[in-house]
């Protein structure tokens, strides 16, 4: 029986969608020779910040292109993103239910803490483990080991959800359960490849999940 879930947060509870490529597009196109489209930047989307400028930018040093990212997305945030379907009635449900909860991002620590807190997720996350938070972040297992350590819990009875191949990565890596959200702009499929536990269609199929034996 799952007892603890773990979640990624931009594109998985959270839809920041749309805020990440608007700001990568907005900062990008005033640094790159050629406008970058959306179609380029969802596939790099889970990773770091940083490690997506380096991609994008082909510079090691970005500095200043994250500083233009969290400048300009502080500036439009709040007005950009909201929670996907089902996530604020759901995990309110799982708390409920004794289910130990956390989040395991490569967001950084303050924009993780200002979006819970915005949506009143904060009091059910026991464990919030950002980018800043650990040496390798996610596909490495770091993270989701974090979580596990700072919930007490066990790894067979967790489960980590998210929207990326690097969430289903770092947790198969970790020993917990791994469940795609089928709402991932990456696409079900994409997600399957890296061989997921479960996919989600919406957050109301979390349920059987902590009620099975």
């Amino acid at each position: 029986m799952i007892d603890t879930i773990l979640f990624d947060l931009d594109g998985t509870i959270i839809d920041t969608n749309e805020l990440i490529i608007k700001s990568f597009i907005h900062v990008l196109e005033d640094h790159t020779q050629a406008p970058f489209t959306r179609e380029q930047i969802i596939p790099k989307m889970g990773l770091t910040l940083e490690q997506q400028m380096q991609i994008f930018s082909g510079v090691e040093d970005v500095t200043h292109f994250v500083q233009a990212y969290r400048t300009y997305n502080d500036v439009v945030h709040d007005e950009m993103v909201q929670p996907f379907p089902q996530v604020l009635e759901v995990i309110e449900a799982l708390h409920h239910k004794g289910i130990a909860m956390g989040v395991v991002t490569t967001k950084n620590r303050p924009g993780t803490l200002k979006v819970l807190e915005m949506f009143g997720l904060m009091k059910y996350m026991k464990s919030i483990v950002t980018v800043i938070d650990v040496e390798y972040p996610k596909p490495h297992p770091e993270p989701v080991l974090k979580a596990l350590k700072e919930l007490g819990s066990d790894p067979r009875k967790t489960l980590m959800v998210g929207d990326s191949p690097v969430d289903i990565q770092a947790a198969n890596a970790a020993g917990v359960w791994s469940a795609g959200v089928s709402w991932s702009l990456k696409g079900e499929e994409v997600l399957r490849e890296y061989n997921p536990n479960y996919i989600l269609h919406s957050m109301n199929d979390l349920y059987p999940l902590v009620e099975q034996e």
